[in-house]
């Protein structure tokens, strides 16, 4: 994945990291198809971040670099925030805010419906 690439367009001017070391890890929070989600805790700001870490691969960096692209110029109080990436020799770990409400398809299964205001 070029750096280059990631650093372009609106929204673009937040870093990509090498050095995972800022993290301390607090929980495993789920997992899927193409890798897990951690909880894990910034040393720096003491904040929970989740991170996202998947295997790196040609195909997975190109899908993965257009999925960065598009959340980073993604500003609105009902998505996610985008904070960052982390490169590793056989990982990539996108940092996004904590929404500590769990996942919305469970909610949404479990309630069947919600109300606007919900």
């Amino acid at each position: 994945m070029d750096r280059a690439d990631m650093m372009v367009g609106p929204g673009m001017d937040m870093p990509i990291m090498h050095d995972s070391d800022r993290y301390d890890f607090v929980k495993d929070i789920g997992s899927g198809n193409f890798g897990v989600a951690r909880l894990m805790r910034d040393k720096i700001t003491k904040e929970l971040v989740a991170v996202k870490y998947i295997e790196r691969g040609d195909k997975i960096d190109e899908n993965v670099r257009r999925e960065i692209i598009n959340h980073r110029s993604l500003r609105h109080p009902n998505i996610v925030r985008f904070k960052e990436v982390i490169l590793t020799p056989t990982h990539l770990a996108i940092v996004m805010e904590y929404a500590s409400g769990g996942e919305l398809f469970g909610r949404i299964c479990a309630a069947g419906r919600f109300n606007e205001d919900e």
